[in-house]
């Protein structure tokens, strides 16, 4: 329960709790809600009606806010993601800003998970005094629009990851592939069949990797992986490490000569290493 000193005269609530047909009704006592949130702190009103998303129910919230001078609005009735933005669009027709409401759900998260009528009317009235309790410091805000950068960062460039970017670069937007190891195609690149179908698995990923090449949208970082992300939404700045190659990567041709040249060949693999010093030693003779 909230403390009587808690009451702002600023804040003017009006609380409003849906039947939902017989959706909630059947298993939370909407009329016991409705008393009970008439009792609390800031709220001047409160009703209840059977189905608040219906045009009649919009305009009984729009009419209650030029009548009684509300400043706040709380319903409690079905999931925020159905119609959360209905009762922010009717608020806002009335003189009321969108981020000045608050939606409780007690069809979800009571009406259809219980079937014990008390104590889904007592969760009820937790939601709903929950939400009366935070609509009182909500502020107004104003939506705004910013630029964004549409480029894409793929981490991984496997099966999914190259799929992924070639569907992006074929919409028209740039994308960064990120792959850490040496080559792109990831597990898929070491098996023989797929499953179900038993498909060749390289006939498959082979002119994936090969359109990543040919993709002048796609930028692609092998070898490479992200060290930092930072920024926000449409605006991340992300940090990226890219090892040594040792190789002129304007000038490669792919031909594999510098392989056979190379002092780092001339060590011992992990496969060697696990074989035993004496194949090791042979080997590098």
């Amino acid at each position: 329960m909230f403390k009587e000193e808690q009451n702002n005269p600023d804040v003017r609530i009006g609380f409003f709790i849906c039947h939902c047909g017989v959706n909630i009704s059947s298993t939370v006592n909407v009329t016991e809600v409705r008393d009970y949130i008439a009792g609390q702190p800031n709220v001047i009103l409160s009703r209840d009606y059977k189905f608040m998303c219906s045009d009649p129910g919009q305009n009984l919230i729009k009419d209650a806010i030029k009548t009684h001078k509300l400043n706040r609005i709380v319903v409690s009735a079905c999931s925020p993601l159905m119609h959360e933005l209905t009762f922010r669009n009717a608020c806002e027709k009335a003189g009321i800003n969108r981020f000045l409401f608050q939606m409780a759900n007690i069809r979800e998260h009571c009406a259809w998970v219980h079937d014990d009528k008390k104590k889904a009317t007592l969760k009820a009235k937790a939601h709903a005094s929950a939400a009366v309790a935070r609509v009182a410091f909500q502020m107004p805000l104003e939506v705004k629009k910013a630029k964004l950068n549409p480029d894409t960062l793929i981490i991984g460039a496997g099966i999914s990851g190259i799929q992924a970017a070639l569907e992006i670069a074929d919409s028209g937007n740039n994308v960064y592939l990120v792959e850490r190891e040496p080559s792109i195609g990831g597990k898929m690149a070491i098996f023989d069949k797929t499953f179900p179908t038993l498909d060749c698995s390289a006939c498959i990923l082979t002119p994936k990797m090969v359109s990543v090449g040919h993709r002048d949208s796609i930028k692609l970082f092998s070898w490479s992986e992200v060290v930092s992300v930072s920024g926000y939404l449409g605006n991340f700045k992300v940090k990226i490490k890219k090892r040594a190659r040792y190789v002129d990567m304007d000038k490669c041709t792919g031909c594999g000569q510098c392989w056979s040249h190379c002092p780092a060949s001339k060590f011992p693999s992990r496969r060697q290493i696990i074989m035993g010093e004496n194949k090791i030693i042979n080997e590098i003779k």
